[in-house]
């Protein structure tokens, strides 16, 4: 497919101009929410200061179901538009980060954001978007791990502004219901692809169609080019709309009672590279290096980035010894590898002498980054977490790519 041309040539082209298409554009706002800091970022911009906007999200994110992925996605759209509408001079002050990663939940978002979006804090974004509307179905806390990189975001010095951007599947199914309760208990900016998209796929043209779902949708899950073009104009809409009201004065209150909770709002990483002072690791049979990872393109980069590369690989060649690490902390959380070779087999986790978990590394049959709570307690102490091979499985490869930890 095409910009706006499907494979079945009796379907018009998708007038981007009409007056259809922009009453489509306009369903999506779902809620302007407090203006202040995305009109702070807009005025900034005007004068040629640097800003920064940021997308963390799924594979939509990524720019899956784009062709070229890394310049027609919807973020990379989103971006130049932005520049068009408010940049001084061309726009060269105004910078881009993005952080997709295919099949991924928020509960492995807020552990990638500090690594993805702020860069080990070498980097401020003031626009943050947030899309993991079809991806969270795999958040094991139901709202709680969103609810917590929200308020990871929106709790940096600088004030950024959250927009929180809820894409949708082929069979019009997304999170929209539950997730939007962070937006409007803390007023933020909301938009919606399946309120602009879904209601007009049915209705004939005098009704309001405009596009088919063979032209928006590559698959059942990602859009093409003609879908993501239509989830930046919709971000567009709100930009539009933000910059033509009066700005509110008094930011949002995130200091009050969550939603779901925020248990996570500090979680940070935890690798071969980053590992918090009194941390004690006894490598065992963990001591090689997976290279064979997840790859996804970051920002606007054609080539692909290597997800967790300072991890910890058992090798069929590694013996029996378990890697055992004792660090003081209230929550924890696992990143391993699913794989879709059977070279790779299932561990056992241990924590304090007890078996909590079993990380199956083939509970998807591809390459990705999976998280999994080990354990989630109100106060921080000590904990010694043992991971060895399972029962059958001691000759296996088995990946351990990292840690998100809550002190």
């Amino acid at each position: 497919m095409t910009d706006g041309l499907s494979i079945d040539d009796t379907e018009e082209l998708v007038d981007f101009n009409s007056e259809g298409y922009h009453e489509m554009i306009v369903k999506s706002l779902l809620n302007k929410g407090n203006n202040k800091r995305l009109k702070v970022a807009i005025e900034k911009a005007k004068r040629g200061d640097n800003i920064t906007l940021a997308f963390i999200g799924g594979s939509i994110t990524h720019g899956a179901g784009a062709e070229p992925l890394h310049t027609s996605n919807y973020a990379h759209l989103t971006y130049t538009a932005f520049k068009d509408m408010f940049g001084k001079d061309g726009g060269n002050q105004i910078h881009f980060i993005k952080a997709g990663l295919g099949g991924t939940p928020s509960e492995l978002g807020m552990i990638r954001y500090e690594r993805d979006v702020l860069r080990n804090g070498t980097v401020q974004p003031d626009i943050v978007v947030v899309e993991f509307a079809v991806n969270d179905a795999d958040d094991e806390t139901k709202g709680i791990c969103y609810e917590s990189l929200v308020l990871q975001i929106l709790s940096a010095a600088n004030e950024p502004a959250v927009i929180l951007l809820f894409s949708v599947f082929e069979n019009d199914w997304n999170l929209q219901e539950q997730l939007s309760h962070v937006g409007w208990h803390y007023e933020l900016p909301m938009v919606s692809v399946k309120d602009a998209v879904t209601k007009q796929f049915s209705k004939s043209k005098d009704e309001g169609h405009v596009i088919s779902k063979l032209q928006f949708f590559s698959d059942i899950y990602h859009p093409t080019n003609a879908g993501h073009r239509i989830m930046a104009d919709c971000l567009r809409w709100l930009f539009t709309e933000t910059d033509r009201c009066a700005p509110n004065q008094k930011d949002i209150v995130i200091n009050k009672p969550p939603v779901f909770g925020n248990d996570f709002a500090d979680v940070r990483l935890l690798d071969r590279d980053n590992c918090p002072s009194g941390t004690k690791i006894t490598e065992g049979g963990f001591y090689a290096s997976d290279s064979e990872l997840q790859f996804a393109e970051m920002d606007d980069h054609p080539s692909g980035t290597a997800q967790f590369p300072y991890n910890w690989m058992h090798t069929s060649e590694s013996g029996s010894d378990s890697f055992t690490m004792t660090l003081h902390c209230k929550s924890l959380l696992l990143i391993y590898k699913n794989s879709g070779s059977d070279d790779f087999g299932n561990a056992d986790i241990w924590v304090d002498g007890k078996l909590v978990k079993v990380a199956e590394s083939q509970t998807v049959k591809w390459t990705r980054c999976h998280a999994l709570i080990l354990y989630r307690e109100p106060q921080s102490r000590e904990h010694t977490v043992e991971i060895r091979m399972a029962a059958e499985h001691e000759s296996k490869r088995f990946t351990i790519l990292g840690f998100g930890f809550v002190q």
